[in-house]
C-alpha cells in the first residue's frame, strides 16, 4: 500500500525529472517571478510554462498567488527538504560502498603483482 508520503515523493521526483521544471525552480530560487516573466526564458509557449508550473505546484515545490492579472510564483523549499531527507537515507549505503572500494584499491596498490 502506498501512503501519502510516498505519493508526495513520487510527485516531487516526477516534477524534478524534467529539465524545464528544474530550470524554473532555479529561477524561482533567485526570486519570485510572474509566469509572464518565466515564459521568455524557454523555447516553449507560455501555456506550456504554465503547465510546468502547475506540475511544480502539485508537487508542493512552488506556491502561486494572484495579484491582479499576474500569477506570482515562489519556490517552496519544504518539498525539496523532504526529497533531500529521503536521499540522505542512502548516504550511508553509498559511503560504505565507496569506503570498501577505496580499501580494495589501496590493497591492490600494495600487492606487487596487482592481484
Amino acid at each position: 500500500m502506498v501512503d501519502r508520503s510516498d505519493q508526495r515523493l513520487d510527485a516531487i521526483f516526477h516534477a524534478l525529472a524534467d529539465p524545464t521544471r528544474r530550470a524554473i525552480l532555479g529561477m524561482l530560487a533567485q526570486r519570485e517571478h510572474a509566469i509572464g516573466e518565466l515564459a521568455p526564458a524557454f523555447p516553449i509557449s507560455g501555456v506550456a510554462v504554465s503547465k510546468h508550473v502547475r506540475t511544480l505546484e502539485a508537487a508542493g515545490l512552488v506556491t502561486r498567488r494572484v495579484r491582479g492579472r499576474s500569477h506570482l510564483c515562489r519556490l517552496d523549499p519544504v518539498a525539496l527538504l523532504e526529497a533531500h531527507r529521503w536521499l540522505g537515507g542512502y548516504q550511508r549505503f553509498w559511503s560504505e560502498r565507496l569506503d570498501a572500494l577505496e580499501a580494495l584499491l589501496e590493497e591492490m596498490k600494495r600487492e606487487p603483482d596487482g592481484r
